[in-house]
């Protein structure tokens, strides 16, 4: 029997033109939980703290909600295209049918580099940073190396065999940061206060910065201290979309995607804002702390003791292998999407759903090679954490930026679906995150990102030789998208009643 609040196997990708080929099986929690995993502020406040510190000092945690609000107007614009395009494939298939295939798959090819990449860069901290602070020994290149290849070997041998097992160890992970999150941020307040540890006043401190030109704008190739601590927040809040990449494998996706979107963002923003407050109120000397490569861990320590303090690793450990895994399965189905469409190089063998395993068995195998094969390439930089986070941070913001565009432009034309509306917020919204997404863009003008933005050229210039193969051998033509249709009309086709409650659950 077919509940009436569900629709049937088939109706939402009959929809985008396509027919069921992976199991749908995720729930709410579950879809919340990949937002929120990528996200993962453990993870990005962990990773870029320090970072934060010596560029702005502890002033640059203020910038962290006005990334929020920013972001969630981003994520709320995704979402209105989520739930009318629920399929896999997210950003490629939105840009497809919103402008057309050509700068879809450039938009597709660009969300592939930025997956690739940023999957290296979230392992890599686990081996450069956390695992030596874990076992009190001084990492190498090759250690790096090995330790980070090992982590992407088993988060692409879970992605590959079992959907159902990689989101298992994933509501965990998540499960385990949210409850491990609220906990520190409590424990924090709590004994700081008792030990008068707490400072105010190391809020509104600048650190080592100093005063002259810290509040500036900065030139045409340099932002101003205050302003690249915006980078914190940047990073950390991204990936929130891979939400939709599982929309063939969510359960009523055009309600549940959206809604883990914003939730994601929301949940986030305040929980991360709390720990950055507490932490940062409870720093010693912030121009020393800025030296560490583990100034959360060195706060934790000082305040609730090593064995709290090695308990934070271990949670930061785990936050950052499930945000890898995320990431790894969110490449994937991208890689697959794409294959699917005969639009990504290997198409012939990636586009393929493994009987056994139910899964993109091909497509997984060639993500986690790719990004094996970046890791390789950066394994002997000196400074390869920073260049792969600095990329990491670049490439959601124009993905975000092409999207954005086009969804204005077409907002009038999209199909309908009662599973997510922005009414008469929808103004406002766009106006937010427009602002938002040029003032962020412009950050990436400091001449810190140069190397970045080479990698960015450098991938774009790969994807455009096979994009001009397309061309070539397909014509312009050949590139077109199956037929999109309304959701609200698939389902009135199939005779599933409309329950106006239920979308609001």
């Amino acid at each position: 029997m077919t509940d009436s609040s569900t629709p049937p196997d088939g109706v939402v990708v009959n929809a985008g033109g396509y027919t069921d080929t992976l199991e749908r099986s995720t729930g709410r929690f579950a879809s919340f939980a990949v937002a929120f995993a990528f996200v993962s502020i453990a993870t990005g406040i962990f990773t870029t703290y320090g970072s934060v510190l010596k560029s702005s000092g502890p002033l640059g945690i203020w910038t962290w909600p006005l990334v929020i609000v920013g972001q969630l107007a981003v994520a709320l614009l995704l979402g209105s295209l989520a739930a009318r395009i629920p399929v896999t494939g997210y950003a490629y298939q939105w840009v497809s049918r919103l402008a057309n295939p050509v700068l879809g798959w450039i938009t597709g090819w660009i969300s592939f580099s930025f997956l690739a990449i940023v999957a290296v860069a979230v392992d890599y901290t686990v081996a450069a940073t956390v695992v030596p602070a874990l076992f009190d020994f001084t990492g190498t290149a090759l250690t790096s190396f090995e330790i980070t290849a090992g982590i992407l070997l088993l988060q692409g041998l879970l992605v590959g065999v079992s959907t159902k097992w990689t989101e298992r160890v994933n509501n965990f992970a998540v499960s385990a940061e949210l409850i491990g999150m609220v906990a520190l941020v409590v424990l924090l307040f709590i004994v700081g206060v008792v030990t008068h540890k707490l400072s105010t006043g190391n809020l509104f401190s600048r650190g080592g910065i100093p005063a002259d030109g810290y509040w500036s704008l900065g030139t045409a190739t340099s932002a101003g201290p205050w302003m690249l601590g915006f980078l914190l927040g940047a990073f950390t809040i991204v990936g929130f979309e891979s939400a939709a990449n599982l929309a063939e494998e969510t359960k009523r996706p055009e309600v549940v995607v959206p809604k883990a979107m914003w939730q994601a963002v929301l949940a986030s923003g305040i929980l991360g804002f709390l720990f950055l407050l507490v932490v940062t109120a409870a720093v010693n000397d912030p121009a020393a702390l800025a030296q560490s490569g583990t100034p959360i861990a060195d706060v934790i320590r000082d305040i609730l003791g090593s064995v709290v303090g090695t308990s934070l690793l271990v949670l930061v450990a785990i936050a950052i292998f499930a945000c890898g895994l995320v990431i790894v399965m969110s490449g994937v189905r991208l890689v697959w999407a794409m294959s699917r469409d005969q639009r990504f190089p290997g198409w012939q063998l990636l586009h393929k759903v493994s009987p056994r395993f139910k899964t993109p068995l091909n497509a997984t195998v060639a993500m986690t090679t790719i990004s094996a094969v970046i890791l390789g390439l950066f394994s002997t930089s000196t400074d390869a954490l920073f260049v792969l986070f600095s990329a990491a941070t670049l490439l959601p913001a124009v993905i975000y930026a092409i999207t954005v565009a086009l969804y204005i432009a077409t907002r009038r034309r999209l199909p309908a679906s009662a599973g997510f509306n922005l009414g008469r917020w929808e103004t406002p919204i766009i106006v937010v995150a427009v602002i938002w997404l040029v003032f962020v863009l412009a950050l990436f003008r400091d001449s810190s990102f140069e190397q970045p933005w080479l990698y960015v050229a450098a991938m774009v210039a790969i994807g455009a030789v096979y994009l001009i193969y397309l061309l070539i051998t397909r014509g312009r033509h050949g590139l077109k998208m199956p037929e999109l249709r309304s959701i609200d009309a698939e389902l009135d086709q199939v005779g599933v009643a409309d329950d106006p409650q239920d979308v609001t659950r």
